[in-house]
C-alpha cells in the first residue's frame, strides 16, 4: 500500500471515529418524538404489558387540585391553658388569677393557632382543619380561631375593671400566650402524599398486543407518558437479558463507514484532483464532521435541534472552491449521516434536500458578498414549501404543523449567511482561493499593482493584456478565468525592483548596453525570485504566487544566451545563469499564462499585424515551448493548444485591427489665407 492512499484511508477512518464516537448510543432512546409532533414511524405495537401512567399533564393538574383543596391536620392540647394560668404571678387581691383565667380560658375555648395559620385564614384559603384527636380525624370550622397576638389584644380590650387591666399588664401574657391548636405536619404530609397518589393512580394497562401509537398520529402528552413508560421497560428488560452493545455499535460504523468510502469512491471517478490531494480531502471529511458535531451538538441542548444547523453552509463552502455536484454529493452524505440522531428520518432528509438543490442552483458562482444573502433568502423558501408539502403529505392536512419548526428553519437559513466568515478561514487553513478573493485581487488599486502601475507603467500595461489575452483562452479549454485573471497581473511584479532593465519600461536608454550578458540574464531572471518575495509580504495566496514561480518555467533568458555564446565561440557554455529557476507549469491555467506572456511580448514587435503574421507568431511560440518541454508537467491537454491558439489570434486581431484613414478636410480659400 502507498503511502498516499495510507494516508487517505487515515482521513476517513478519523472522520470515522469521530463521528460513531458521538453518535447515538445503544442506551440511548430507540426513538426520537416530541410531544405535539405526528409519530413518524410505523405503528408501535405493545410487546408486553404497559402500564398507563397519568401523564404530566395530569399530574400538574392533580397537583394543583390538591393543594387548592387539601384540609390539614392539627392536634389540640388541652393543657395548655391550665399551663399559662399556672404562670400567672401572685396578687395582692387572690381573685384577680382567678378572674384572669376565666376571660383565658373563654378565648382559648374558641382555639389559638400560629400567625401563618391564622394568615392562611384571613386568606380564605383555610377554611376548616382536620382535628386529631384518639386517632380519630374530625373537621372543624376554622372561623373561630385566633392568634396569641390578636388574644392579647382582645383582652386588653375587654378587661374595663382598672385593678385587673392593671394584673393583666403586669402578668406580660405577651410572652406566655402559645397556640393551643398546631398543625402535624408528619400527618400533614403523609395524607397528602396519600392523596396525591390516588388522584395520580394508573389509569389502567396497554395489553400486550394492543397499540400504542399509530403511524402519523399526533403525540399528545399521554402519548409521550406511555411511549416513555414503554422505553424504561424496554431498556430494562435489554439490561436483564444483557443485550450486547457492540452489535449496534458495529451497525453505527458500517452505515457511517459505507457514506464515508461512498465519498471516496466519488472522489476517485468524478473528482480526481480532489482525490489526488490530501489537503482537499482533508477538507471535505473536516467539513462533513464539523457540521455532524454542529447537528448533534444543538440536538442534545435543543428538542430536534439539528434543524437549527446551517447544514447549507456545506454546499454553498463545496460550492465556491469545487463545483455544484461534488456540492450536492457531499452535502447528500452528510445528510444521510445526520439522518440518523433526528427525530423524523425522511422530514430531515427531504427538507435538506430541497434546500440543497436551491442553495446549488441560486448561488452558481459567489463573486459577490450580495449573493450569500440572496441565497439564505431562497434556502428559506425552499425549507418552508418542503416543510409544508410533508405536512400536508404525512397528516393530510396543518395539524402537525408548528411555528416553532417554521422559526429553526428560518434561523437556518439566516445562520447560511456565515458562509462568507467560514469561507476565509478555509482559505486560510486549507490554501485554497475563492473567487470572492480572486476578484478582490484582481483590483488594480490594490497597494502592489498601484505600485507595478506607478513604477513599471510599461509592465503594467503588459500585464493587462496578458490578463486579457489569457482569459480568452482559458474561458476557451474551461479553465478558471477569474485565476488566470489575476495570476496574469500578479506575474510580473518582481520587474517592481528593476524597472529600467525590461524593455516595455525603456525610454531610448537601454541599461544593458553596459552590462556582460551574464549579468544582464541574471537581473532578468531573478524578476521571479523578487515577484515572490514582493508577493510574500503583501500576503498574496499561494495559487496566485504559481504564476509568479511558473510563468517563465526552466525556460531561458535566450537572447543573452545567444549573445553570450557568440562572444564564447568554441567554449563549453554552462546554461544555467541563463535558466529560470522554474518549476515548469503544473496547471492548464500557468501554462495558458506562459503562452499568453510571450505572445504578448513578441506581437509587439511585429512589422505587420495581418491574420497570417500573427497567426504564425502564435504557432511559433506556442509549438517552441511545447517542443522545449515546457508544459510537459502541465495537466493542459493536447485538444487545448489549438483552441488556445484560436482564442489568440483572435483577441490580437482586435487588438491590432487596422483604423480607416480619414481624408483630410479640403483646402478653402479661407484656410489658404490662414
Amino acid at each position: 500500500m502507498s503511502k498516499s492512499i495510507f494516508n487517505k484511508i487515515l482521513i476517513a477512518l478519523g472522520a470515522l471515529l469521530v463521528i460513531v464516537y458521538f453518535y447515538p448510543h445503544p442506551e440511548a432512546n430507540r426513538f426520537n418524538y416530541e410531544e405535539g409532533r405526528p409519530w413518524n414511524y410505523t405503528k408501535l405495537i405493545a410487546p408486553f404489558d404497559i402500564p398507563i401512567h397519568a401523564d404530566s399533564a395530569t399530574l400538574m393538574a392533580a397537583r394543583d387540585t390538591l393543594d387548592a383543596r387539601f384540609v390539614p391536620i392539627y392536634e389540640l392540647n388541652q393543657l395548655l391553658i391550665d399551663t399559662i394560668i399556672d404562670r400567672l404571678p401572685e396578687a395582692a387581691d387572690r381573685y384577680l388569677p382567678q378572674k384572669l383565667g376565666a376571660e383565658l380560658r373563654k378565648v382559648y375555648a374558641s382555639g389559638v393557632v400560629d400567625m401563618r395559620t391564622k394568615d392562611e385564614i384571613a386568606a380564605r384559603r383555610l377554611p376548616k382543619v382536620r382535628l386529631l384527636e384518639k386517632n380519630v380525624l374530625s373537621e372543624m370550622s376554622t372561623s373561630g380561631f385566633t392568634s396569641p397576638r390578636d388574644a392579647y389584644l382582645y383582652l386588653d380590650s375587654v378587661i374595663t375593671d382598672s385593678a385587673l387591666h392593671q394584673y393583666f399588664v403586669r402578668a406580660g401574657l405577651q410572652n406566655i400566650l402559645l397556640p393551643n391548636y398546631t398543625r402535624n405536619e408528619e400527618e400533614s404530609r403523609r395524607l397528602y402524599e396519600y392523596d396525591y397518589l390516588t388522584l395520580t393512580a394508573d389509569r389502567g394497562i396497554i395489553l400486550q398486543g394492543q397499540t400504542i401509537i399509530d403511524k402519523g398520529a399526533i403525540i399528545t402528552s399521554q402519548d409521550f407518558t406511555n411511549l416513555q413508560t414503554y422505553e424504561h421497560m424496554l431498556r430494562q428488560l435489554d439490561t436483564n437479558r444483557n443485550q450486547s452493545k457492540w452489535l449496534m455499535l458495529l451497525g453505527q460504523a458500517l452505515y457511517v463507514g459505507l457514506l464515508l468510502a461512498a465519498m471516496m469512491v466519488y472522489f476517485y471517478f468524478f473528482v480526481p484532483d480532489v482525490y489526488a490531494s490530501l489537503r482537499k480531502l482533508a477538507f471535505m471529511y473536516s467539513l462533513v464532521t464539523l457540521f455532524f458535531l454542529v447537528g448533534v451538538g444543538l440536538n442534545y441542548f435543543v428538542a430536534q435541534g439539528v434543524y437549527i444547523a446551517p447544514m447549507m453552509i456545506v454546499p454553498i463552502l463545496v460550492l465556491v472552491f469545487f463545483d455544484g455536484r461534488t456540492a450536492l454529493f457531499v452535502t447528500g452524505v452528510l445528510t444521510l449521516i445526520c439522518a440518523g440522531v433526528t427525530a423524523f428520518a425522511l422530514e430531515f432528509i427531504f427538507l435538506q434536500f430541497c434546500a440543497a438543490t436551491a442553495a446549488v442552483f441560486s448561488l452558481g458562482e459567489l463573486s459577490r458578498r450580495s449573493q450569500l444573502l440572496r441565497t439564505s433568502a431562497t434556502v428559506m423558501l425552499a425549507y418552508f414549501a418542503a416543510y409544508v408539502a410533508l405536512d400536508l403529505l404525512m397528516n393530510g392536512s396543518f395539524e402537525g404543523f408548528t411555528w416553532r419548526m417554521m422559526a429553526f428553519l428560518a434561523v437556518n437559513a439566516a445562520l447560511t449567511s456565515m458562509a462568507y466568515i467560514l469561507m476565509f478561514a478555509v482559505e486560510r487553513i486549507f490554501g485554497f482561493i475563492s473567487v470572492v478573493t480572486l476578484v478582490e485581487l484582481a483590483d488594480i488599486n490594490t497597494p502592489i499593482l498601484m505600485r507595478l502601475s506607478n513604477e513599471c507603467p510599461g509592465t503594467f500595461q503588459h500585464s493587462i493584456a496578458v490578463s486579457n489575452l489569457a482569459s480568452d483562452a482559458a474561458a476557451r479549454i474551461g479553465a478558471n478565468v477569474q485565476l488566470v485573471r489575476a495570476g496574469a497581473l500578479y506575474h510580473d511584479i518582481g520587474k517592481i525592483n528593476n524597472p529600467a532593465f525590461f524593455t516595455e519600461n525603456q525610454h531610448g536608454v537601454n541599461p544593458h548596453d553596459a552590462l556582460p550578458p551574464e549579468r544582464s540574464a541574471a537581473i532578468v531572471v531573478n524578476h521571479v525570485a523578487d515577484g515572490l518575495q514582493l508577493a510574500d509580504k503583501a500576503g498574496i495566496p499561494e495559487v496566485i504566487r504559481n504564476f509568479i514561480r511558473e510563468h517563465h518555467g526552466r525556460g531561458m533568458a535566450k537572447y543573452f544566451y545567444i549573445t553570450y555564446c557568440r562572444q564564447h565561440e568554441g567554449e563549453e557554455i554552462d546554461k544555467a545563469p541563463f535558466t529560470y529557476p522554474g518549476p515548469n507549469p503544473q496547471s492548464r491555467e500557468t501554462s495558458v499564462l506562459m503562452m499568453a506572456d510571450s505572445v504578448e511580448a513578441a506581437s509587439r514587435s511585429l512589422k505587420e499585424h495581418t491574420r497570417e503574421a500573427i497567426t504564425d507568431l502564435v504557432n511559433r511560440i506556442v509549438d517552441g515551448q511545447i517542443a522545449d518541454g515546457l508544459h510537459s508537467e502541465s495537466t493542459l491537454e493536447f485538444r487545448d493548444v489549438n483552441k488556445i491558439k484560436e482564442a489568440f489570434v483572435k483577441r490580437l486581431m482586435t487588438i491590432y485591427h487596422s483604423r480607416i484613414a480619414y481624408p483630410s478636410a479640403a483646402k478653402t480659400p479661407e484656410n489658404n489665407n490662414n
